[in-house]
């Protein structure tokens, strides 16, 4: 299973995390923003008016309104990404990254319009009546490439279990494990049994739960996030100033945080931004393809709000937060985990600034520190050798050596940097990142410690609302696969994953969604990038039909 991982990791390195990939994105709707003349700022208010329905009419073909389709969106990307994503991107690129996670989401706000225009353009009708649309539709239909939209296809039905399913309820289960003491398996079958009971009722019955879902875990999400930024309000202007004046020379060093370049900023920034709302990915065209509408753009506006909503509004909450809290430059108590975890010859410290060189030449790779190989001996939990752990990018401090019984004594052999054993754990302060960090900066709080309890119910309904939405997705794509009849079989496939997903290792499956989410954009790009003509044209046919159709509104145009 590791052989493999590491093959899908080699993969990966060159699709998904690889250097250019953010820059095709961000091209890709840098392009369409001045194509169109930056329709996200001009369209914005009218895309607000048609979210509402002002302009809907019963004729209109679909099984859902245009909010049901943004929140059955919305709830597929706004999820463990605005709570962990954030602050993953924080803890590298330090606060500047913030600013090109905003930066990415308006230019995504275009992605979206054009992806969305033109899946739901080229929808059709399947045999049980109900819409199906996205990205695999129009290279099928208007492009004639058949071969692509099955690739397209069948990443997406991957990427349902990769991105939607077995990591939502692992990182669920293990939250509630770890907040109320729940076992794992237990929160898997309670929450498998009603995510069965949403996704066998199809799109009407995901879009009536997401309706009500999407708002109401936003509504619990802002309480928490506002009662730390209230409770630290003398530091909100401070928050703001460092996530532009890092901006063009990189993060300094500060407290356990030993710095960022400017590219380690971009690079973050622009991942966890694209990543966050799945502006280009083409997944959200396929919940929107189902909208009511008798034209293909009012839902191509409606899309516009998605990364606005998830990444500007959300996603700037919770980097503030983290920042007006300070958490992020701050070491705390917390069990290692080995892939955050490099044990160096020598020793070193944070304290001066040659030893943040030292530091930091390590973390960026510019100039890495000997690694310790040989057997680590251990004394009642205090390490003997000369070495020092560097733990989530920082500089680790009071570390203790556990076993199942105790404190430890013995010896660990360590290869690389990295010890060898699985059954020995290392706890001590350094920095966090992702999650955890996000429900240290919500103890911050006039809640107290109480508000850890926030993120996790916040991340119990986020992740769960990004697997109903998935379910659709890959049911959409098994329908153009194998028909309609297919779908059963691949919900109850679904939900069983699910269940299994919450009390095993899924490191394999985040591995493969690396994978997966590449082979469904790239394509997806390259098929909006080639009509571009036809989006120019249904764009200006909308305009047009519009003021002959409500001759007294006024138009963006």
């Amino acid at each position: 299973m590791q052989q493999l991982n590491d093959f899908l990791v080699l993969v990966d390195s060159f699709i998904g995390s690889s250097g250019w990939f953010p820059y095709v994105l961000i091209g890709t709707g840098l392009f369409f923003t001045v194509y169109l003349k930056f329709p996200q700022i001009r369209y914005f208010g009218f895309a607000l008016r048609v979210v509402r329905g002002k302009y809907d009419k019963k004729e209109d073909e679909g099984d859902t309104s245009h909010f049901q389709a943004l929140t059955t969106a919305l709830s597929g990307t706004v999820g463990t990404g605005n709570i962990a994503g954030v602050a993953l991107a924080i803890h590298i690129g330090g606060p500047a990254a913030l600013f090109w996670m905003l930066v990415t989401a308006a230019v995504g706000m275009c992605t979206k319009f054009v992806e969305v225009t033109l899946s739901h353009k080229y929808r059709e009708k399947t045999a049980d009546g109900t819409m199906a649309g996205g990205p695999m539709y129009y290279m099928k239909n208007k492009m004639g490439m058949g071969w692509l939209a099955v690739i397209f296809a069948i990443a997406t039905v991957l990427s349902s279990f990769g991105t939607g399913s077995l990591p939502q309820i692992n990182s669920i289960s293990t939250s509630v494990k770890s907040t109320f003491g729940v076992d794992l398996w237990v929160t898997g079958l309670v929450l498998a049994i009603l995510l069965a009971f949403v996704i066998i009722g199809g799109i009407k019955r995901i879009a009536a739960v997401t309706e009500k879902l999407v708002p109401g875990m936003a509504v619990v999400y802002f309480i928490g996030a506002f009662a730390v930024i209230f409770y630290n309000i003398g530091n909100i202007i401070p928050s703001f100033i460092s996530i532009f004046a890092d901006l063009f020379t990189g993060s300094a060093a500060t407290g356990g945080f030993l710095g960022a370049s400017i590219a380690f900023a971009f690079s973050k920034g622009v991942g966890r931004g694209l990543f966050s709302n799945e502006a280009g990915q083409g997944s959200a065209p396929i919940a929107h393809a189902s909208a009511k509408g008798h034209e293909p753009v009012s839902e191509g506006l409606v899309a516009i709000l998605e990364p606005f909503i998830d990444t500007i509004v959300i996603c700037t909450i919770t980097g503030l937060v983290l920042l007006s809290s300070g958490v992020w430059k701050e070491k705390h108590l917390n069990e290692f985990q080995y892939t955050d975890l490099a044990i160096v010859e020598g020793t070193y410290t944070d304290a001066t600034e040659q030893g943040r060189i030292q530091l930091y030449g390590h973390i960026s790779g510019e100039n890495p520190l000997p690694l310790f190989n040989g057997q680590l001996t251990v004394e009642n939990g205090e390490i003997l050798d000369e070495v020092d752990l560097i733990n989530a990018r920082s500089l680790a401090e009071n570390t203790k050596v556990y076993s199942e019984q105790g404190l430890y004594t013995g010896k660990i052999e360590v290869v690389e940097g990295r010890p060898q054993r699985t059954d020995i754990t290392f706890k001590g302060e350094s920095l966090l990142h992702s999650a955890p960090l996000t429900a240290e900066a919500f103890q911050r709080s006039f809640f107290g410690e109480s508000g850890k309890y926030i993120v996790s119910i916040g991340l119990l309904l986020f992740a769960f609302s990004t697997a109903i939405s998935w379910s659709y997705y890959g049911d959409r794509a098994m329908t153009f696969l194998f028909g309609s009849k297919s779908v059963i079989y691949f919900r109850v496939v679904y939900v069983v994953a699910f269940f299994l997903a919450s009390f095993t290792d899924t490191t394999i499956i985040w591995t493969l969604s690396g994978i997966t989410i590449a082979v469904m954009t790239l394509p997806n790009l390259l098929g909006i990038l080639l009509l571009q003509k036809d989006m120019k044209s249904t764009v200006d046919q909308f305009w047009s039909d519009f003021k002959k159709e409500w001759p007294g509104e006024k138009t963006p145009e």
